[in-house]
């Protein structure tokens, strides 16, 4: 029980807000229609606005962040239909949550790995852990991939596109790496550096190297040490709970700033890709998550429910890197030991951004498709495989699925036009595939505890 997911009240809703909640859904349901018949009609603003308004005595008495934050998104996403110039100067407050966030994430990670390690003797998993993980990660990534490139192909969603003459944006430039460079950057030169440039995976390599290295000294001279950084980790947890009160205002305003910025008109020449992706990733919960979780015997209802909060944040921010703390502590609540967690989420943001890998595969032949061409079953399988390692290199860097897509473009002939046209829906598709990831790197730190046996049953099956 936190500050960020606040108990719901022992005593049952009052029957006005029990009866409030729906009365509200059906009076935006209706306001929604009536904008779609009478397109900026003042009354149909003015029935969903209401709506909304009614919503929040019951989030009040919830005091959920998980309500919150969808109250957050709904309010947001109305403001950007109605007042889109008022939402698209809503996008620092979405800023100013990143840069508190940024700012917790190396220490925590730091802490909560060291003193696994040095403080309960975890030295001798940590390889098994790693080997584990890793090739956890590439297998889920490696079924994202196909199940993207399969779905792509039933639809055909980029089928009888017209490619536009030109597309104007700015998009970061880069180039694949070699596998030597990836492995390369995988480990810090300059601890400072990975630090400020948040590198999250080399501070996770770093506290690796100095937990193993503190655990080898005898235990009157680490334990000064261990002290000191069990209390950082512990200030450094209590800290994110505090941040994390202001986590709905943050969705809600960059969901404003993402409506009102790009408009819903211009997105319906893709809204086939839009669902395409968003019935996939469904499928993917549903029919690998889900089994995995079974078979693994994690609790399937407790997991689900610590883990919406920040895959629902990195919905709403389109951020892993935000959820990121929140999935951290909820996975400890689920019985996974700190040290666990500490190094599977943040090697998972390297290595195992399924959402990402997923949208890549159908991205890549959505361009190939409204590009006019015809690859074998060879010819994708190849441009799949260069996907996934190029992915791996790049994948701090801002809109890294379109970056990969134009680094990898040219070795196929696919025009850059094609794979420019999906910044139209880069951002609605990011918020789902970035969910996914959240939610993947969360199972797979439960998933590899439970093989471990590392996994605290009091906690898991409260």
């Amino acid at each position: 029980m936190t500050p960020t997911s606040p108990p719901s009240p022992s005593q049952p809703l009052p029957m006005g807000l029990r009866a409030l909640t729906p009365a509200a859904a059906v009076l935006f349901a209706v306001g929604l229609v009536a904008g779609f018949i009478y397109p900026h009609a003042a009354f149909a603003v003015a029935l969903r606005w209401v709506a909304i308004g009614l919503f929040i005595p019951y989030a009040a008495r919830r005091r959920s962040l998980l309500v919150w934050t969808f109250f957050a998104m709904l309010a947001g996403a109305e403001l950007g239909v109605d007042a889109p110039l008022v939402a698209a100067q809503c996008h620092f407050l979405a800023e100013i949550f990143l840069r508190l966030i940024r700012m917790i994430v190396a220490p925590l990670i730091f802490g909560g790995i060291v003193t696994g390690i040095a403080g309960h003797d975890e030295l001798r998993g940590v390889g098994r852990v790693a080997l584990k993980s890793i090739l956890f990660f590439e297998a889920v990534t490696t079924v994202g991939l196909i199940l993207g490139a399969v779905a792509i192909n039933l639809t055909q969603a980029g089928a009888g596109v017209t490619l536009p003459a030109a597309v104007q944006a700015v998009v970061p430039t880069a180039r694949p790496e070699g596998w030597q460079q990836i492995l390369l950057n995988i480990f810090p030169e300059n601890i400072a550096k990975s630090v400020a440039d948040n590198q999250i995976l080399q501070v996770a390599i770093f506290a690796l190297l100095f937990g193993a290295a503190l655990a080898t000294l005898p235990e009157k001279r680490r334990a000064p040490l261990v002290s000191v950084l069990q209390s950082l980790t512990d200030t450094m947890f209590r800290l994110t709970r505090i941040v994390m009160v202001t986590a709905p205002i943050a969705a809600g305003a960059a969901l404003a700033y993402t409506v009102g910025s790009m408009g819903i008109a211009t997105l319906l020449p893709l809204a086939k890709l839009l669902a395409t992706n968003y019935v996939t990733l469904a499928i993917f919960l549903l029919f690998v998550f889900v089994p995995i979780l079974l078979v693994a015997r994690v609790p399937l209802g407790r997991f689900i429910s610590l883990v919406a909060e920040p895959a629902a944040l990195g919905f709403a921010t389109t951020s892993s890197e935000v959820a990121l703390p929140l999935a951290m502590e909820r996975m400890e609540e689920l019985g996974v030991p700190r040290w666990i967690v500490s190094f599977i989420i943040p090697t998972g943001y390297s290595f195992n951004l399924t959402g990402s890998t997923l949208y890549l595969a159908m991205a890549a032949l959505f361009a190939v498709q409204a590009a006019g061409m015809h690859l074998s079953i060879v010819q994708q399988i190849v441009l799949l495989a260069t996907l996934a390692l190029a992915s791996k290199g790049i994948a701090g860097v801002p809109r890294s699925t379109i970056v990969v897509l134009l680094a990898v473009a040219g070795s196929f002939q696919i025009p850059t036009a094609a794979v420019m046209m999906l910044l139209g829906v880069d951002t609605l598709m990011d918020m789902g595939r970035t969910a996914l990831n959240v939610i993947g790197n969360c199972m797979a730190a439960a998933v590899v505890a439970r093989w471990e046996g590392e996994m605290n049953p009091a906690a898991a099956f409260k």
